[in-house]
């Protein structure tokens, strides 16, 4: 028995997914959550395999919560399901641990087969979500954001300053510098309030 947790901030989406499983032996709608941190809690307490995750979720976006997952819960497999498919929206997921990745307007035969091949460990992509992971794939590895920079992003968007960051991290206020001009240059932004809005538009900070 496959146990899926259904997380979606529309209630209408999670009636109509859990509809959808109604039918199925081997498949079985353990739980439900509306917010990207209640994804996480209770897809541990409830031991599920697969969680049904949207994107633009409250408190912890869909990105975010497929990280916390891998960390907190590595065995269970993810796969997106919303109406998102920007290069964006794709890449973060993906990149946060998502094994598979399907839009809205899929089938129920599609959902169904997704679930069983996400649960069998099998990568499950949309059309678009290939063309956008081929697009990165070929881009320069510079343009991505180091795991420092990701660090020194995260403690600004938690209101942290310079001198702040920099001891949290244990490097020089002027390092902590380097990677924000870093990160506004792979960006395209210019100061650290839009840094700061465009991580949390492509999901690289939850």
């Amino acid at each position: 028995m496959i146990r899926v947790l259904i997380a979606d901030d529309h209630p209408v989406v999670r009636d109509g997914l859990r509809g959808a499983f109604a039918a199925e032996e081997d498949i079985e709608v353990a739980g439900e959550a509306s917010n990207g941190r209640e994804a996480v809690e209770r897809a541990v307490a409830l031991s599920v395999d697969v969680v049904l995750m949207d994107l633009r979720m409250p408190v912890l976006s869909g990105a975010g919560a497929i990280a916390a997952l891998a960390r907190e819960a590595p065995d269970v497999r993810v796969l997106v399901l919303t109406t998102f498919d920007s290069e964006s929206d794709v890449f973060p997921a993906v990149e946060a641990g998502a094994t598979g990745y399907l839009l809205k307007d899929a089938s129920t035969d599609e959902l169904l087969r997704g679930v069983r091949a996400v649960h069998r460990g099998e990568s499950v992509l949309a059309p678009t979500a290939v063309r956008h992971l081929m697009g990165q794939v070929r881009r320069p590895a510079g343009q991505r954001l180091s795991e420092r920079e990701l660090e020194v992003l995260g403690l600004v968007a938690d209101g942290a300053s310079n001198r702040s960051a920099a001891a949290r991290l244990f490097i020089s206020e002027a390092s902590v510098k380097t990677h924000l001009q870093h990160v506004y240059n792979k960006l395209g932004v210019r100061d650290r309030a839009a840094a700061v809005a465009e991580a949390y538009r492509r999901g690289l900070i939850g």
